[in-house]
């Protein structure tokens, strides 16, 4: 029992430093936060996929806790409010990257239920951005159209690497044998 704990500890220790290596990998950099990365999110959905939901919220966790830390600097540097800072906290990092822990959620349906669920929690990381967005959009610049700017630009880093995820996990979940290494048990491959 003491092993397997160890383990899942040190498993998830290496998906979080592997997800923050890749997160930074540029593909596409935004002007205004936000970047198109190489499959950064998947590792910590590879988590909840083998351990379940409720570590895989612990270790995103976690992981929001290391983004916020290397990105701090740059959110006190746009000049936002005290209201739209705190927003942006806890919206684009606290719950943006913590939400990733559910994608675990339908993993006992086996390959696509495991597709699915990260399809689902990189959405919910959308949404969070999206109400980051027009918020600290809205109390910035007070424009009419916040929100509508924020579903655009939170989409075009956001959408392309929910893609990307979803089909490298689809095709990795699809193998026998990385299956049952990133998920920790034998599933069928429907």
């Amino acid at each position: 029992m003491k092993h397997e704990k160890t383990v899942r500890l040190v498993t998830s220790a290496m998906m979080i430093a592997l997800a923050t290596v890749l997160s930074m990998i540029t593909i596409v950099k935004m002007p205004l936060g936000g970047s198109l990365t190489p499959l950064s999110m998947l590792p910590i959905c590879i988590v909840s996929l083998r351990y379940g939901v409720k570590w895989g919220v612990f270790t995103s966790f976690v992981y929001a806790l290391v983004q916020l830390a290397l990105d701090l600097s740059s959110v006190l540097s746009w000049g936002l409010t005290p209201l739209a800072v705190a927003a942006c906290i806890f919206l684009d990092y606290l719950l943006a990257f913590t939400v990733l822990g559910t994608a675990g959620m339908f993993r006992k349906k086996g390959a696509a239920g495991a597709v699915c669920g990260i399809a689902v929690a990189i959405l919910l990381r959308y949404l969070c951005h999206i109400i980051s967005g027009g918020t600290v959009f809205s109390i910035w610049c007070e424009w009419d159209s916040a929100w509508w700017y924020s579903v655009c630009y939170n989409g075009a880093f956001m959408l392309p690497e929910c893609v990307l995820t979803v089909i490298v996990s689809f095709i990795l979940l699809r193998v026998p044998q990385t299956r049952k290494l990133l998920t920790g048990a034998e599933q069928s491959a429907a």
